[in-house]
């Protein structure tokens, strides 16, 4: 079994992916800001604040097999309403904070001999959504972030990067909180449905295992077929 650390585990997809671990028997450090987690044996809760200029990492374990940042922002305005302010804020959470995470938990990665790093992304990188400019210019960045950090860090860390469509989370509430617009979003996709934190996890759980030993560097879609499929 071993240690992973996931940032950002009080709801959604950091939760789920913090579950899903301990539930598989590994040690899950998980860190929360506005919501707190439920700790139990598998699962060892820190308050953490990645824009804090100086971020506490002293709680992490000397080996990390795994690193997760989930934190992030789906702020959707016209390009004419955003400030350049807006976008830095949105960088800072989104490519900084991960930024922060990964140089404080680069000794510990090492030090696992093999270990993963999982970053996330946005189909609306891919695929170029109206409104989408202040969230696709964070994660466009994170997209390059994870093939540059691939090749430096590569054999002993992989680095991958999952981008999820529009998924029922926390953070998407405000784009799901009808059933009109559940189903409208639903149909925007091949597969009919909006994601589940679930289906993210389930990705993010096997590019952390032994099963993904020869995946590196790739931006991984799951997103019901919508950046690949025309209907």
């Amino acid at each position: 079994m071993g240690n992973f650390l996931v940032i950002g585990a009080s709801s959604g997809i950091g939760k789920a992916i913090a579950t899903q671990l301990a539930s598989e028997g590994h040690q899950v450090f998980a860190t929360f800001h506005k919501n707190s987690i439920e700790a139990d044996q598998n699962i060892h809760a820190h308050f953490l604040n990645v824009l804090d200029e100086q971020v506490d990492f002293s709680f992490l374990p000397e080996s990390l097999d795994g690193l997760v940042y989930c934190p992030g922002s789906i702020n959707l305005k016209p390009f004419a309403r955003i400030s350049v302010s807006d976008f830095a804020q949105d960088f800072n959470l989104q490519v900084g904070g991960a930024i922060k995470s990964i140089q404080a938990a680069l000794p510990a990665l090492k030090n696992a001999g093999k270990s993963s790093i999982i970053l996330f992304s946005t189909v609306a990188v891919q695929l170029g959504l109206n409104f989408h400019t202040q969230v696709a210019a964070s994660k466009g960045a994170i997209e390059g972030l994870t093939k540059a950090l691939s090749a430096e860090l590569a054999p002993t860390i992989r680095v991958n990067c999952i981008a999820p469509s529009l998924t029922d989370t926390p953070l998407a509430a405000a784009l799901l909180n009808t059933e009109q617009k559940v189903e409208a979003n639903a149909l925007r996709h091949p597969l009919k449905r909006v994601g589940h934190a679930n289906d993210i996890a389930s990705m993010a759980c096997f590019l952390l295992s032994e099963k993904a030993s020869w995946i590196t560097g790739q931006i991984m879609h799951v997103d019901g077929g919508m950046s690949s499929i025309k209907q």
